[in-house]
């Protein structure tokens, strides 16, 4: 009963021993509550019952029941950290047990071995266990010990075993009342799926496992090890971090399992070390090293070992000695036939490259490099790493070249799994290492045209095809419409300075409902197939238009001019120079934004002379006189680029790739040219140019006022032909795809845009905010500006910088002059900033804005 209902049997339990029962009756509720405080307690507390109840099975002189507790002692035993003691307890436990009993005895100690990583011998326990469980008909047991097969198969790398035994053990279990084990069950098959490459099916099954242990009000530490394995795969390093640290907050508070300690640290340093924290990671492993250890658990101790020197080659320590060490865990890890053995094998390789270290780096790699046909997404990508580190160190650019593609490839195909794009776009941080040695390989080369193949390669691969679309999910449209009444809410509580402590923990909870269910979302698009194609690109821009694709390698960034039918090179300057200067330009914009601020605009315009000579460098002298395309990295995102002095007097539009702009300019417009004109509320100046717009457009939709609500706003943009949008606008660094634009019910976010069938063709932003991006994965963007590219809109107008909402309303009638006139987003805008007045005010908020896409 306790895997049953767990609180109900502690109970009983507790209520048996207040009768003044027999020894053997004792034995068995000294028992139960052992194994509750075990698995959800106290271990110290978990030893003293269990103990207790060792000693009134001997006193009631009952070999079975004896043996029955030294099995459940061993397990908590080991659980404590205490390894000899508890297999010795395991021992006895067979020693005394016989015929079905021993069976089950046999089987904990097969849970053990699985606890201290000794697979082959779990395997041989469970191999000697199931036939007699299955000879007395004992239903729950067999399925526990197919359950218990199964994970050690997927520990070892047979995802195939694995999902036979998973099978037959669900079969079993549904004839059952085992509530725990079935929950455990379905979080056994969510590592399945995340074995063989399923990562939205394993958050699915994790999630359906949590909600299972909720009801019966037990902790899931041994489910969190395995979400944060997911999350860390799905390139959420950051949350796993916070998962793994939460929970050993929790099991530290209750006294719990020294094993599921060790785990969780060790995932919390993998975490980190993903994260970028590798000082964090160094912490956190060391101590699973030293845990481990002290339990005897040397598969365990091994993988936090190879964690921990990744960690300290993260933070820069590179020697002759960390070579030696990666490699002995390398030979370790493949003689437990753990799957890490390949990644072990890279580092090493990787480490002694470094170090000049030819013969050895060669060693190491090819045995990494084995890995690259089989097995799982992301052990190919490992070996296809090693594959592509060993060409270079060869000398063989077309090695390289060769190893990458294959490796991406493998990639492309997992990333095409994920419905999410937030999922799509964190899953190229694995292919950024790849990314990297083709785009040196190519600029080696000194062909600057397949320099620009492989920018394009991995640039911006999120947005190419649309997010999946849930099937008419009525709870995600629930909670998205729970979650925009709650938001309203708590925005009147805070104008109104009462406090909204209660209603944003409740929009928080429902944050967390809306992305969990976005995330499980499986990928329905095979993707297009599509590789980058310069002579078409160069074909659309014909003579007049350059693109300019800026590439970031070893820190500098390379110009990629196109144009005239060719590619050139040029060299610019340090990416992080840069960086820092844009900044400068924000708080410069910042400042602008407010009256009063002339003095500001020398510097703000100096700055963009530096700019200009950071980002384009030689390659400004050669733009020629029509438009100009930038395709930025995704780190500049924030860049004004219309402040630059060489293209200030320019027809200018931005996109994220240059892929992303010959789809835009090959997007169709949708029939019928219908116009949306939406005014929400709270604007400074009422959103003043709506009213306008109207009369300019006889016969276009308006929503205002009250009519301005997410639901009937999404309706009327569906396949419109024209958007003009003016609604205060929040960016969200925490949760980029939060971020929202407020309409009279509360926000509308993106992911209520990702619902939309198709985006409108041409979309115009008119308010702060709206073309900021949170930069994730290799080179992607996630914000409203991105989620709309994907779904059909060629073309958006959106502000990178705070802005004067009185100086908004003549540039927004201007472009709209323009647009009116049959100019493109660009061709408008630049007429519009021109026939703004020339104060500082007005020029920034010019520069401010800027034309995304081809429309």
């Amino acid at each position: 009963m306790v895997f049953a209902a767990p609180n109900d049997a502690l109970a009983r339990a507790e209520g048996l021993l207040d009768a003044d029962p027999s020894p053997l009756h004792a034995s068995v509720a000294h028992q139960v509550i052992g194994i509750w405080q075990r698995d959800w307690g106290d271990m110290r507390i978990a030893l003293h019952h269990l103990r207790r109840a060792r000693d009134l099975a001997a006193r009631a002189d009952s070999a079975d029941r004896e043996a029955d507790v030294l099995a459940a002692l061993g397990v908590a035993l080991v659980h404590a950290g205490r390894t000899q003691q508890g297999l010795a307890a395991l021992e006895r436990g067979i020693e005394r047990g016989s015929g079905h009993t021993r069976a089950r005895v046999l089987f904990r100690r097969a849970y053990a071995r699985w606890v201290l990583g000794h697979h082959r011998e779990a395997l041989e326990d469970v191999r000697r266990a199931i036939p007699v469980l299955r000879q007395v008909d004992d239903v729950i047991w067999t399925a526990r010990a197919l359950t218990l097969r199964a994970t050690v198969h997927l520990a070892l790398g047979a995802v195939d075993r694995a999902d036979a035994d998973f099978t037959a053990a669900e079969a079993l279990w549904d004839t059952t009342g085992q509530e725990h084990d079935k929950a455990d069950a379905v979080e056994s098959r969510g590592l399945a799926a995340f074995r063989s490459g399923d990562i939205p099916a394993a958050l699915r099954l994790l999630d359906e496992a949590e909600e299972r242990y909720a009801k019966l009000g037990t902790p899931t530490f041994m489910l969190n090890i395995r979400r944060c394995e997911v999350l860390m795969a799905a390139g959420l390093a950051p949350e796993a971090l916070a998962e793994a640290d939460a929970a050993i907050a929790v099991l530290d508070g209750i006294g719990g399992q020294s094993t599921r300690k060790a785990e969780l640290l060790l995932a919390a340093a993998r975490a980190a070390r993903l994260a970028g924290d590798a000082h964090t990671a160094i912490a956190r492993a060391d101590m699973a090293v030293r845990l481990f250890a002290g339990q005897r658990r040397s598969w365990w101790e091994t993988h936090a070992r190879l964690v921990l020197i990744e960690a300290r080659v993260t933070a820069g320590r590179s020697s002759g000695r960390l070579v030696a060490d990666t490699a002995a865990v390398a030979d370790r890890l493949a003689s437990f036939g753990a799957p890490a053995a390949p990644e072990a094998s890279l580092l090493a390789g990787r480490i002694a490259l470094t170090l000049g270290w030819r013969a050895d780096a060669e060693r190491h790699l090819g045995v990494a490099a084995r890995s690259r046909h089989n097995g799982p997404p992301l052990a190919r990508m490992t070996g296809w790493a090693a594959q592509a580190l060993r060409a270079r160190a060869a000398g063989s650019g077309r090695g390289v070249l060769e190893a990458c593609r294959r490796g991406l490839d493998v990639l492309d195909a997992h990333r095409m799994t994920l419905g999410a794009s937030e999922l799509r776009a964190r899953a190229t941080a694995q292919g950024a290492e790849l990314a990297a040695l083709a785009q040196q390989a190519s600029l080696d080369s000194g062909s600057p045209r397949r320099l620009l193949v492989w920018s394009e390669r991995w640039r911006a691969t999120a947005l190419s095809t649309p997010p999946t679309r849930p099937p008419a999910d009525p709870e995600l449209l629930s909670d998205l419409t729970a979650f925009r009444e709650i938001a309203a809410r708590a925005e009147e509580a805070r104008s109104d300075a009462r406090p909204v402590p209660a209603l944003e923990r409740e929009q928080r909870r429902l944050e967390r409902e809306i992305r969990s269910r976005t995330l499980r979302l499986r990928g329905d698009t095979p993707g297009d197939g599509h590789r980058f194609d310069p002579a078409r690109l160069l074909q659309r821009l014909g003579d007049d238009t350059r693109l300019i694709e800026l590439a970031v390698l070893d820190g500098r960034v390379q110009v990629l001019l196109c144009g005239q039918g060719r590619v050139r090179r040029f060299e610019a300057g340090l990416l992080a120079e840069a960086e820092t200067e844009a900044e400068h330009v924000q708080a410069g914009l910042r400042r602008l934004a407010h009256p009063g601020a002339e003095a500001r605009l020398p510097v703000v315009e100096a700055a963009g002379r530096r700019l200009e000579e950071l980002l384009l460098g030689p390659a400004a002298a050669h733009l020629g006189d029509g438009p100009v395309v930038v395709v930025p990295p995704a780190r500049l995102h924030r860049v004004p680029w219309a402040l630059l002095p060489s293209l200030r007097e320019r027809v200018l539009s931005v996109s994220p790739s240059a892929s992303g702009w010959l789809r835009a300019r090959e997007t169709e417009p949708p029939p019928g040219g219908r116009q949306v004109l939406v005014r929400g509320p709270g604007l400074a100046t009422g959103g003043a140019e709506v009213p306008h717009l109207a009369g300019r457009y006889g016969g276009a939709v308006v929503l205002e006022h009250a009519d301005a609500r997410a639901a009937q706003v999404l309706e009327e943009l569906d396949g419109a032909a024209l958007a003009h949008i003016a609604a205060h606008g929040t960016f969200r660094a925490d949760g980029p795809l939060f971020s929202s634009l407020r309409m009279a019910d509360g926000p509308l976010i993106v992911h209520d845009f990702e619902r939309l069938d198709r985006s409108p063709y041409r979309i115009i932003l008119s308010c702060c905010d709206t073309a900021r991006f949170a930069s994730v994965g290799a080179d992607e963007l996630l914000g409203l500006v991105t989620a709309l590219l994907p779904l059909g809109t060629a073309g958006v107008v959106a502000c990178t910088a705070p802005v004067n909402d009185a100086a908004v309303v003549p540039l927004m009638l201007a472009l709209h002059k323009g647009l009116s006139e049959g100019l493109s987003l660009a061709e408008a805008l630049r007429d519009a900033r021109a026939a703004l007045p020339g104060d500082a005010l007005h020029r920034a908020t010019g520069w401010a804005f800027s034309a995304f896409g081809a429309a």
